[in-house]
């Protein structure tokens, strides 16, 4: 325990490196010193802030370094070495996820929905113990239409008429009663319709004032597609224990749907879709859900890159307050220097949009002086020296 001296000196200690050290480290450092299990005196205090100190005085990137191209290069190289691989999640065979390369080409081209969208959703006190009220939630949750509870489905020419035989034991499964699916279809605009039940889970369907056989067959379409309950997008829910607690993964995403459901822990719900997140919390949590995502598909691969390099993509991808791809349609084509533009892509077109509205390069970047041979202005580049060689 921190003796009531010892706290004051810490105090005392941090405020004066507090121009040397940004307000989070120093807060950091603060928890940490204030809730250390062992016995330490000012000496130790004082070498723990200068390690700290000197930590992050290494951390610091030197003016002029190209941080644009390490970042590049950091994640590039180890991108070389990724598998092409889509994994079974679970080992449940309709539900997949994608990773390695395809997965981080999908977060940088910013693709608005993902190859296999899914989400994992925290559930609260309530709920999170307990397997059958977390089967309950996933229930709700999971989008279901007619089609996905029946056997057969019959149509009779003859008497206008289409048949439904239920499957007791997908009804069960979903926890819906016939009485569900009857109630969906009376709320559907299907004209003048009386319904005949055969037995407990089959019944027809009369139609009195369809004339044809193609307006038959488009009322089988729209029956068999018609909600029972659940939400947009959430193909499967599936209830998984993670350590003491349960939790759902869907195939699907729908981050505004589910977090309207009652027991839904809206804190802790991930979604692998991008622009949701964007929609829904904003851009910052946008930026936060990139950064994740890429070194989640990087960690998966063994692969290991600083987290700074993917903060700066995600940095990129988001400074204009929506999710831009890296490529010629978001952060390369928004260069303001034409010549860095037209050595990536299309140059044709973007040197002649350029001369059309009266553009200038102002050789502000690296690729533009590259291009006509001048010195770069990073590194050594960044200083300019004038020399009176005739000066005593």
């Amino acid at each position: 325990m921190v003796s009531e001296y010892l706290k004051s000196y810490i105090e005392n200690a941090l405020e004066q490196a507090s121009d040397k050290l940004p307000k989070k480290v120093i807060e950091d450092l603060r928890q940490s010193l204030l809730n250390i299990d062992i016995d330490i005196d000012e000496s130790d205090v004082d070498k723990i802030i200068d390690l700290t100190i000197r930590e992050y005085q290494h951390s610091l990137i030197e003016p002029g370094e190209a941080v644009g191209i390490v970042a590049a290069q950091s994640i590039g190289e180890p991108g070389t070495q990724m598998t092409l691989r889509t994994f079974h999640f679970a080992g449940i065979r309709e539900l997949n996820v994608t990773l390695g390369l395809p997965r981080l080409i999908e977060i940088v081209d910013a693709r608005k929905t993902p190859s296999t969208p899914m989400m994992t959703i925290y559930l609260t006190d309530e709920y999170k113990y307990d397997r059958e009220k977390a089967l309950e939630i996933a229930r709700k949750i999971e989008y279901t239409k007619i089609e996905n509870v029946i056997s057969s489905i019959s149509i009779d020419i003859s008497n206008m008429s289409i048949t439904l035989q239920l499957d007791e034991e997908m009804l069960g499964d979903k926890g819906i009663e016939v009485s569900d699916v009857k109630k969906a279809i009376s709320k559907l605009k299907l004209g003048k319709v009386h319904i005949e039940d055969i037995d407990n889970y089959t019944f027809t369907i009369y139609f009195e004032e369809l004339d044809s056989i193609s307006a038959l067959f488009k009322m089988r379409e729209k029956i068999l597609n018609t909600k029972i309950k659940g939400i947009k997008g959430i193909k499967r829910a599936i209830v998984q224990k993670k350590g003491d607690e349960y939790v759902i993964v869907t195939d699907g995403s729908n981050l505004e749907g589910v977090l309207s459901i009652k027991g839904v822990d809206f804190t802790k719900v991930q979604t692998n879709n991008i622009h949701e997140i964007a929609e829904v919390f904003g851009i910052e949590a946008a930026r936060e859900a990139i950064a994740r995502e890429i070194k989640r598909v990087l960690d998966e691969q063994g692969l290991d890159v600083d987290i700074r390099h993917i903060l700066l993509v995600a940095d990129m991808m988001t400074r204009t307050g929506i999710v831009r791809q890296i490529g010629r349609h978001g952060v390369t084509g928004e260069k303001s220097s034409v010549l860095a533009r037209a050595a990536f892509e299309v140059t044709v077109k973007h040197l002649l949009d350029a001369a059309a509205r009266g553009e200038m390069e102002e050789f502000k970047g690296v690729v533009e002086n590259i291009i006509i041979g001048q010195p770069i202005k990073l590194g050594t580049g960044i200083v300019e020296l004038t020399m009176k060689p005739n000066m005593r």
